[in-house]
């Protein structure tokens, strides 16, 4: 019994170890090269044009190596600083993981032959942030959900795919993240391909359904929804969800 708990204060402890950078940088980075690269390769409907990305793949290794340098100091980075940070990881990674396998219909069918312990390609370490290696689980999961209290990230990070929030063709910066978060919040919800919504009836995408906590901390569903919807939902009204489609959110 002994070794036992001795055992698992040694994984726990080294668990806790790895769950933060081990360097980091007291300035944050310029994410200027990444808005140019959205603005070239993303339409304004949010979809991602692979082909042409490709061309331009080692402008986007050169910020995601910036990016992998830069780790944020939490006691010199503002919140602002650090939330617009970890957004701009995921999505960057994200683009960077289905060029790395285009072309694919969806990201799942990412092949993760032969990697143990990886039943997901969210769950799959490609990536190192101040010398950690890192998954893109691990940043929306351990990072974005459970330090920043903001339900609204579940609108700014893409998962790659058409049922995802749109993929915003800027990066996200500590100076505007408020208005970008607020933007996408709208954009998604008042989405009529990705939520379903009148007075009577609301048919939400499983976003809502997967981190229902995320979002009904101050309140249930319809609550959070109506402070974005432009049309107001009554009380009482059953929620029910839509299917999501994991086809890659490819554009031409």
């Amino acid at each position: 019994m002994k070794v036992t708990s001795l055992f698992l204060l040694f994984l726990v402890t080294s668990m806790s170890c790895i769950s933060q950078p081990e360097v980091v940088s007291d300035i944050a980075p310029d994410h200027s090269p990444w808005t140019n690269l959205l603005k070239q390769h993303v339409t304004p409907e949010g979809l991602v044009r692979y082909s042409d990305f490709k061309r331009d793949e080692k402008k986007l290794d050169n910020y995601l190596e910036t990016l992998s340098e830069k780790a944020p100091n939490p006691e010199k980075w503002s919140k602002e600083e650090q939330l617009a940070y970890w957004i701009n990881v995921y999505n960057a990674f994200t683009v960077k993981l289905v060029l790395d396998h285009y072309p694919v219909e969806s990201i799942k069918d990412i092949n993760l032959v032969n990697i143990p312990f990886v039943s997901s390609v969210w769950q799959k370490k490609f990536f190192s942030i101040g010398g950690e290696k890192m998954n893109l689980d691990h940043v929306e999961h351990s990072i974005l959900r459970r330090k920043f209290n903001e339900p609204r990230i579940h609108f700014a990070i893409n998962c790659a795919s058409f049922s995802c929030p749109k993929l915003l063709n800027e990066a996200f910066s500590p100076k505007k993240i408020e208005e970008q978060l607020q933007h996408q919040a709208v954009t998604f919800i008042n989405d009529k391909q990705r939520n379903k919504i009148d007075e009577s009836s609301v048919r939400l995408s499983k976003i809502f359904k997967w981190f229902k906590k995320d979002f009904t901390k101050e309140g249930d569903l319809i609550d959070f929804v109506n402070q974005y919807s432009k049309i107001e939902v009554g009380r009482g009204v059953r929620v029910n969800y839509l299917d999501y489609n994991w086809k890659l959110n490819e554009g031409k």
